[in-house]
């Protein structure tokens, strides 16, 4: 089969790479649509020190049941959670199997992923796509719950402020999702060309350049994407705020030349909340009931086999200006 592999070096497409076969619980599923995510980006840059089969955005069909698998996923049209676990460590007794001690991730960690003719996950972390719901949106099902992850980790009381710092893939899911809450939100980036986005979803929104950094937000989403992010979103909270942070770079990345001054945080007593990964099914709920605008967020379909490509593209590499989401199709 045909898969996009990062060697450690970068990307590229092995014509004949060994087709998958699914451990007992798992099932084999072939992609229908992947979505690039900037963890994929990062990734080619050495985060994670992963290497192998890229990608963990995915819609596809179940082709193939390993043993005890249930059968009645044949056939069908599926989406995943990319973290795949024991079921028996501490963190999956307790509730936390997002965080087992054992995990493997979906094209991040220890497991190949979805960049590719076939791919494998188990079958419980399946859920099945309804047939109201398109390809083109139940890709985005993973970063819609990374977006609802948000919510369960917060409080909204008393019509807060809250600014999406970043004008990005994920930032622009997060400022709709956070615009259905009781609060004032606003997206804050340095893109017109994207930001207008928001026009069309009755969000607010400023470009970073105009906007005063004055410590008075109440929560500050850094979906940056950037070292700097941090100390941006520190600027704009107040005394007593929240930050969460959903960036995630490569080590190299982070500022190697300036120190963060994380000082901020203890004088003006900030939370600081890291937020990964989220509900799937309240995720494939919203999008089937549209309460999310995902379409306008893609810029270029391109094919697995210029995925290489399409890698370079969305980092930047050969001109990157508005493109916020980029699909890969078979």
């Amino acid at each position: 089969m045909r898969a996009l592999v990062f060697d450690g070096k970068q990307p590229a497409l092995r014509p004949n790479h060994p087709d998958p076969q699914p451990a007992d619980g798992e099932v084999l599923i072939r992609p229908l649509r992947m979505g690039i995510c900037a963890t994929d980006v990062e990734i080619c840059r050495g985060y994670m020190g992963f290497t192998g089969v890229l990608g963990h955005e995915f819609v596809g069909t179940v082709e193939k049941l390993g043993k005890g698998a249930d059968k009645k996923l044949l056939g069908k049209r599926v989406v995943g959670n990319i973290n795949c676990v024991c079921g028996k460590c501490d963190m999956c007794r307790g509730g936390l199997p997002e965080h087992c001690r054992e995990r493997t991730v979906l094209g991040i960690a220890g497991r190949d992923g979805c960049f590719a003719d076939l791919f494998c996950l188990p079958a419980r972390n399946l859920i099945e796509v309804p047939d109201t719901l398109d390809d083109d949106r139940a890709v985005f099902t993973e970063p819609v719950a990374a977006a609802y992850q948000i919510l369960r980790q917060l409080t909204i009381e008393g019509r807060p402020f809250v600014t999406v710092l970043g004008d990005g893939r994920l930032g622009l899911i997060c400022a709709q999702v956070l615009s259905q809450l009781n609060a004032t939100v606003r997206c804050v980036g340095k893109h017109t060309d994207k930001l207008a986005l928001c026009e069309k979803w009755k969000v607010k929104h400023r470009l970073l350049s105009d906007v005063g950094l004055r410590a008075d937000q109440d929560i500050v989403i850094d979906c940056t994407g950037r070292a700097e992010g941090l100390a941006i979103a520190m600027k704009m909270v107040r005394p007593r705020g929240k930050i969460v942070l959903k960036t995630t770079i490569a080590p190299h990345h982070q500022s190697p030349d300036n120190a963060l001054d994380l000082s901020p945080l203890v004088i003006n007593e900030i939370q600081v909340i890291g937020s990964r990964c989220g509900p799937m099914a309240e995720a494939l709920w919203a999008l089937a009931g549209d309460k999310l605008d995902v379409v306008s967020l893609i810029s270029r379909r391109m094919k697995l086999a210029d995925g290489a490509e399409a890698l370079r593209l969305c980092a930047g590499a050969t001109g990157s200006q508005g493109v916020i989401k980029v699909l890969l199709e078979p």
